[in-house]
């Protein structure tokens, strides 16, 4: 198995999650200041975008590495490892929401779940994957 070593990496801090942030709260309090809602409720709001704001500020990072011989993964302080020799598979699944979930299959069927946001876009590991002659299967709008 050769094809050179594959890293991705992704942090916390990125536009989409600030302009999404910055949207949400001007949506919140223009509806305090222009539709008199409750300050409660929308106090209530505020606190769902709380993880939002933490990824913000963490900067937490997040990525995958393929060598030779294994996958690797990073999730802030989680890290996780396998050898292609335990792997029989690689099994991509596609949810409802169009995100894909990525799995390693061991060969007697147990599945190691590969945190979604240490997963590079599903095309560039697919290709990754079939460079190194592991088997990968796609599976289309599952549900677990």
């Amino acid at each position: 198995m050769t094809g050179g070593d594959f890293t991705f990496t992704r942090n916390g801090r990125n536009s989409a999650t600030l302009v999404a942030l910055i949207a949400v709260w001007f949506g919140i309090f223009a509806a305090i200041f222009f539709l008199g809602a409750a300050i409660w409720l929308m106090a209530i709001l505020v606190l769902f975008t709380a993880p939002a704001l933490y990824d913000l500020i963490a900067n937490r990072s997040a990525g995958m590495t393929l060598t030779d011989v294994a996958m690797h993964w990073h999730s802030g302080p989680h890290t996780g490892e396998i050898g292609w020799d335990q792997i029989d598979h690689v099994r991509l699944d596609t949810r409802l929401d169009f995100s894909v979930r990525v799995s390693a299959v061991l060969p007697s069927g147990r599945r190691i779940r590969i945190p979604f946001e240490a997963a590079p876009p599903h095309q560039d590991l697919e290709a990754a994957l079939q460079a190194r002659g592991i088997a990968v299967q796609r599976h289309h709008f599952s549900l677990l």
